[in-house]
């Protein structure tokens, strides 16, 4: 049992802080230097803090940080849902209580070992990596917005993804938090529950701090450097994305269909000059492509003008014994018209896509209303495009699978990391941002993409309805990105690396681990108090 907690508002408030200094450090505010320090008000408020206390708190930084980072959820469900704001506004507070849940529980185990200086300083980046990783598969997953992703601009600082994932670079920054923690009462002759911080303690700390950074910006720029040398000698493709600017409100009205195909094939053919591959968005066609025998006809027929591949985003069905199948799906298609193959969605949307418990929840239906649930695709899956198009390669045989992410696919590292295993030379994440409106999360969902490119050291391509579409580089960096709500097509030449990074070949064996430590670490310190 938790102890007894009492209200000590200044505390509470430091929490609070923490939150909001989180927020501040993701897109669109994206000031990720923040992030090196945003955490110090919590740790701060938990020293000489009760178990109730401490988690409270962490509940409190928790709710203030997404709170204000997941908002526009209240948008979708009004926009889109269809709710009133007194049935908008709660799934808001339930996500934000259950993501806040993680920080709490970081609160309370953190508090519980302020024992020693080194368990101040290295508890606290295994706890919340740990955490993490437990947060991106538990009730299906939704790692949105983790710490790591904030420094997504700071290309030197994120390499290591390539060895570590997204999560080596929040055990980083959560360890600066620590570090700092340590250091600023030390220097100023303070305590830590119940013990003086010595100042032997916290240089050692900084020290620690300031070698892991050092270490990971001289990795950085030697793996930037090779990396660059390495894109430059691979072979290429002039790929490009198109952004139709559709209405998500008209999207499905089948008098609206032609137009949309109209836009889209318009905007392919005003690419000049021409591309390899062309990439449209998630659902860009909204009718069954292959079914509809009129409409599919007119985007072949597009198709084969511009002589080029083209990836399209279609919901797609199978008929079954038992009834028909649906699947959000991605086809490749080559320049003559002929599907080369399709990529159906792996992870759904709980609510959007699909109802999870539906048994239980007849009440409830999905955003997406017009098809029923949709089936999940094979992790991993790739699609070959035909080596003639790869410049620098052979006109024989297949030079490049393409791994496609379909919308919010691209948050979970483990797919585009199965399509890079698989064969994937380039990563296409083809998404319908629209539902978010104007608000923060077009921009948190690319930074996102960044470290998919990084993690795989792969190039990456991402077509969006509304935006933001744009190219990552396989360090990196962004090009050609494009502005919210504005019809646009974009072209750009992009390396096809086929190197398996460390990432690539072992996964998240890092995050894992620091889950391991996490659990070994709850269930040593229930078992203490037990006997005590």
């Amino acid at each position: 049992m938790l102890k007894r907690y009492s209200t000590n508002w200044p505390e509470d408030f430091s929490a609070a802080a923490a939150g909001l200094l989180m927020t501040a450090a993701c897109p669109d505010i994206d000031m990720g230097w923040i992030a090196w320090f945003a955490l110090v008000p919590l740790l701060h408020s938990l020293r000489r803090a009760a178990a109730g206390d401490a988690f409270r708190r962490g509940m409190v930084a928790g709710m203030a940080h997404y709170l204000t980072l997941i908002y526009w959820i209240v948008h979708t469900m009004r926009v889109y849902g269809g709710l009133p704001w007194h049935l908008a506004v709660p799934p808001l507070f339930l996500l934000t209580a259950y993501l806040s849940l993680y920080v709490g529980l970081f609160a309370l185990l953190w508090s519980r070992l302020q024992h020693s200086a080194a368990a101040m300083l290295l508890a606290a980046p295994v706890f919340w990596t740990g955490l993490e990783y437990l947060r991106s598969f538990l009730l299906s997953g939704f790692p949105w917005a983790l710490v790591g992703y904030s420094q997504h601009r700071y290309l030197h600082l994120i390499q290591i993804s390539d060895i570590f994932g997204v999560y080596g670079v929040s055990f980083v920054v959560v360890l600066c938090n620590a570090g700092l923690f340590m250091a600023v009462p030390a220097l100023a002759g303070g305590r830590r529950q119940g013990f003086r911080v010595r100042r032997r303690h916290a240089a050692a700390g900084l020290l620690t701090v300031f070698a892991a950074v050092a270490g990971i910006w001289i990795y950085g720029v030697f793996r930037i450097q090779d990396t660059d040398r390495r894109a430059a000698a691979a072979p290429a493709i002039r790929a490009a994305v198109v952004q139709g600017n559709i209405d998500q409100m008209v999207k499905w009205d089948p008098a609206h269909q032609e137009g949309t195909i109209d836009k889209y094939l318009a905007l392919s053919r005003g690419i000049d000059p021409p591309a390899d591959l062309v990439v449209w968005p998630e659902t860009a066609v909204p009718f069954y492509l292959m079914s509809d025998r009129a409409l599919t006809r007119k985007v072949l027929d597009g198709i084969r003008e511009t002589g080029a591949h083209f990836v399209i985003g279609s919901p797609s069905f199978e008929r079954t014994e038992t009834g028909i199948d649906f699947f959000n799906s991605a086809y490749l298609m080559t320049p003559d018209g002929r599907p080369a193959g399709r990529y159906d969605k792996v992870h759904l949307v709980p609510f959007g896509e699909y109802v999870p418990l539906q048994q239980w929840l007849p009440f409830v239906r999905k955003l997406v209303a017009h098809v029923g649930d949709f089936k999940t695709g094979e992790k991993g899956e790739t699609l070959p495009m035909a080596g003639r198009r790869i410049r620098g390669r052979s006109e024989g045989g297949t030079s490049l699978r393409i791994g496609v992410l379909i919308c919010y696919e691209i948050i979970f590292p483990d797919l585009s990391r199965a399509a890079a295993a698989n064969g994937a030379g380039l990563l296409v994440n083809v998404t319908n941002d629209a539902w978010y409106g104007r608000s923060s999360a077009p921009y948190q969902h690319f930074s996102m993409a960044v470290f998919r490119a990084v993690e795989n050291k792969r190039a990456l391509v991402r077509s969006a309805n509304t935006g933001i579409s744009g190219f990552i580089d396989p360090v990196g960096r962004v090009g050609g990105a494009t502005p919210l709500f504005v019809d646009a097509a974009a072209a750009q030449s992009v390396p096809v690396l086929t190197e398996k990074t460390v990432y690539t070949r072992t996964g998240d064996w890092f995050a894992a681990s620091c889950l391991g430590m996490t659990i070994i670490i709850t269930l040593w310190l229930f078992f203490r108090r037990r006997e005590s």
